[in-house]
């Protein structure tokens, strides 16, 4: 029998060990974070949210600086990420918080109407819990139901829409990655613009491109306003490929403006990818809704590409590849606008193939009271006046500068005046204008102008400066009056320079004052002589050439020299002179009143038969002149006629009418050299220097008709050329 008292030799039966103090402490912790977390997570789960409603609006209005209030339920749910939240891995796990709030209100704030800016009836969004960490607040979507924005601007600029920022600079930043919005209303009330409308939005369903609708009503200026559009129903701030379609139209009046297309936004940058329709009366009548200024046109229609890109900072506009009509003319080219301070830039170049001179009228107001009405504008040229009086709007001239050239192949007007290649290159600085060049080509000749109106200084009657410097070269007398069969036989050619200065806010008031200097050669060419006679009543050689056809009479020269002291244009120099005759000119035009008062005086170098010549007397208004014979003068020589017929033979009573002319001699010679030298004129507001006018020698100690050699120019200046 073995001993049970005997040693063993098996290993002791294991015993329980206590756990060691610092191992019961950690799971105690534990314990208790996980207790608190599920604790935290049944609060955050079964808490009403809506006890903390009056600190999250305190808050909020704190910060917004203007009162904000949810004043419907607010609720706080958990929920894993959809698509657009889920990056791949175990945090597509992880439940995101889920806010929504009903009933959200913001108002305005101190000083403006006491009504909301802006409501919803709900308002929803998750918010990335591990983007807390980086102080990053990120909401991949917002959704809106039934929002609600009212926008306004007072008379003195204050706006509802302006929110004040801290100074300070927080640390934290806003994720805010797509849009989408529902049913609503949009209003807009702007007391300096007079614009008061409103656009309701509504849902689109089953559109495979537009999410949301909406109709536009109201008025702007006093005229009715109405418009509708499309969009999308999702706007992403973050997918550079997901670009937001945007379709609208939009009328007021005459005017109309047509989109579609695409906004994006790249690169923290808004971009803008339209197809643009425009039309309206006047290209003028865009500044009320583009701030860009335009000049006056008769009825236009465009359409082109418009691509901006808005910054913080600024924003850049580009109508491009546009073709349209203004008028009856056809326009095409590219415009671009940058915003800038202390004012923004147009750019471009603008081209017209076929131009009507006719269109041009209302840039400078030289259109028909029926034209301006159809184009909006209140003012109305009296009757009988014959210069444009509608003034340049030279407040606007201040809010825009410049840079813009045009040109036009070919223009057309009633009578067929031959010009073509128009260019000019238009610069507005500061409310300073120039149109340097100015050129373009007509009846064979060219134009050349530098023209500066500078409306920088006060409005009113006299708010531009002006200055013009015009020069006509090589232009043909037949070209010029295409439809006049008697000019058809000549073949002279006309020179020709002005410089001129006035003040002034429209074409009537700057003539009205403007001084300066006007001047014009022709020399060695061919005139017509059924016309010359016309003008010396010539009756014989009138019929004689009706009978036997118009043969060209040798032009020795032409020169007129016109000296213009505040709008009166006064004579120097106003002469005519053929092989067979001569005629001076002399007296003023009145551009103020304007009124003509000249008097032409013919005078024959050769026999003439039936010679009823005497001076013309044109005078009266722009509007209606009137051409009449000084009849004295005719009576004295019909008189003269009849007593000798009582006397002689028949044949003697025509010698009162048979004028044997002054000779073959001829004033050409210093009256050119004296149309060569260049006009002048003295700066805007001051009158011309009192200067002799140009007195022809007598005629019998006039030399015979030769070339003259010109006389010296003055310095820096472009003396007239012979005109071979």
């Amino acid at each position: 029998m073995p001993d049970t008292n005997a040693p063993s030799s098996a290993p002791p039966a294991s015993r329980a060990r206590p756990m060691s103090r610092g191992v019961t402490i950690v799971l105690w912790v534990a314990g208790l974070l996980i207790a608190l977390a599920v604790l935290a997570l049944a609060l955050l789960l079964t808490y009403d949210w809506n006890k903390a409603r009056p600190w999250i609006n305190a808050k909020a209005s704190d910060a917004l600086g203007r009162p904000f209030a949810i004043r419907g339920d607010l609720s706080l749910s958990w929920q894993t990420p959809d698509g657009a939240g889920r990056s791949g891995g175990w945090r597509d796990h992880v439940v995101w918080p889920h806010v929504l709030a009903r009933d959200v209100h913001v108002s305005n704030p101190a000083g403006l109407p006491a009504r909301d800016t802006a409501s919803v009836g709900m308002l929803a969004f998750s918010l990335n819990p591990f983007a807390l960490l980086h102080k990053t607040i990120s909401v991949p979507l917002l959704q809106f139901q039934a929002p609600s924005i009212d926008l306004v601007r007072q008379a003195d600029g204050s706006n509802n829409w302006t929110f004040q920022r801290k100074d300070d600079k927080s640390p934290w930043t806003v994720d805010l990655q797509r849009v989408v919005f529902a049913k609503g209303v949009v209003m807009y009330e702007d007391a300096n613009e007079k614009i008061k409308v409103r656009a309701d939005v509504d849902t689109l369903a089953g559109d495979p491109v537009y999410g949301v609708a909406w109709n536009l009503g109201g008025s702007y200026n006093g005229a009715a306003v109405t418009g509708g559009g499309k969009a999308g129903a999702v706007l992403s701030l973050s997918n550079q490929s997901a670009p937001f379609p945007v379709k609208a139209a939009f009328h007021s009046g005459a005017t109309r403006i047509e989109a579609d297309g695409t906004v994006a936004r790249p690169a923290k940058a808004i971009a803008v990818d339209l197809r643009l329709k425009l039309a309206g009366r006047s290209m003028a009548r865009l500044y009320e809704f583009t701030g860009v200024l335009l000049p006056e046109t008769p009825a236009y229609s465009t359409s082109g590409r418009l691509i901006g890109t808005v910054d913080q900072n600024s924003s850049r506009w580009t109508y491009e590849q546009f073709k349209g009509k203004v008028g009856e003319s056809d326009i095409s080219g590219k415009l671009s606008f940058q915003t800038g301070k202390p004012r923004g830039i147009l750019t471009g170049d603008v081209n017209a193939k076929l131009l009507r001179l006719e269109d041009l009228g209302p840039i400078i107001g030289a259109d028909s009271n029926a034209s301006k009405t159809a184009r909006g504008v209140d003012t109305v040229q009296p009757s009988g006046k014959v210069l444009p009086v509608e003034t340049f709007r030279t407040d606007r001239w201040k809010t825009v500068d410049a840079d813009v050239k045009f040109t036009a192949d070919k223009i057309v007007r009633g009578k067929q005046l031959p010009i073509t290649n128009l260019n000019t290159h238009i610069v507005m600085q500061a409310g300073v204008m120039t149109l340097n060049p100015l050129n373009f080509d007509i009846a064979g000749g060219t134009m050349v102008s530098n023209i500066k109106l500078d409306g920088s200084g006060a409005d009113g009657v006299n708010g531009i400066k002006a200055t013009a410097k015009v020069t006509a070269r090589h232009l043909q007398i037949k070209q010029l009056f295409p439809t006049l069969e008697q000019m058809q036989a000549t073949i002279g050619q006309i020179d020709g320079d002005a410089q001129l200065s006035a003040v002034g806010n429209s074409v009537s008031t700057l003539l009205a004052k403007s001084n300066g200097e006007l001047k014009t050669l022709v020399n060695q060419g061919s005139v017509s002589k059924l016309l010359l006679e016309e003008m010396g009543l010539n009756v014989g050689n009138i019929v004689l050439t009706k009978l036997f056809g118009d043969k060209p009479v040798k032009l020795n020269c032409m020169a007129t020299d016109f000296a213009v002291t505040n709008g009166l244009m006064q004579t120097r120099v106003f002469l005519v002179d053929t092989d067979e005759a001569t005629v001076h000119a002399s007296g003023t035009i009145n551009l103020a009143d304007e009124q003509l008062a000249l008097t032409l005086q013919p005078q024959t170098k050769s026999f003439r038969i039936f010679s009823l010549r005497a001076p013309l007397h044109v005078d009266g208004p722009f509007s209606k002149p009137r051409v009449g014979v000084d009849k004295s003068v005719v009576a004295m020589k019909a008189g003269g006629a009849a007593a000798l017929a009582t006397l002689a033979a028949p044949v003697a009573a025509l010698l009162p009418l048979i004028n044997t002319g002054p000779g073959e001699s001829s004033p050409c010679g210093q009256l050119l050299a004296n149309a060569r030298v260049k006009p002048v004129a003295p700066p805007p507001g001051k009158t011309m220097r009192a200067t002799a006018p140009t007195q022809a020698a007598p005629v019998a100690q006039r030399a015979p008709a030769s070339p003259a050699a010109p006389a010296p120019a003055r310095t820096g200046e472009r003396a007239i050329p012979n005109s071979r």
